[in-house]
């Protein structure tokens, strides 16, 4: 499950338009958003996609972010 909270600042930080992201990743920015919020799960290749757009070096901040095991559903609005 995806920390929405964490991927939300990573994307805020780092400059980038929500609709430039989703154009990179080939897919609606509402889908974006939808994967960002949980309401859809992030396929690998896009993970990776968005790993290198927003600079998430570590393999622990994207575990952090992409695999988040304990994340409240009340965070993801």
């Amino acid at each position: 499950m995806t920390d929405t909270l964490l991927l939300k600042e990573k994307i805020e930080s780092s400059g980038l338009r929500i609709g430039f992201i989703a154009d990179k990743l080939g897919i609606e920015r509402t889908t974006l958003w939808k994967k960002v919020n949980n309401e859809r799960s992030f396929k690998q290749n896009e993970i990776m996609q968005m790993c290198e757009l927003l600079r998430i070096d570590s393999l622990e901040e994207k575990e952090r972010i992409f695999f988040a095991t304990d994340v409240d559903k009340k965070d993801n609005i």
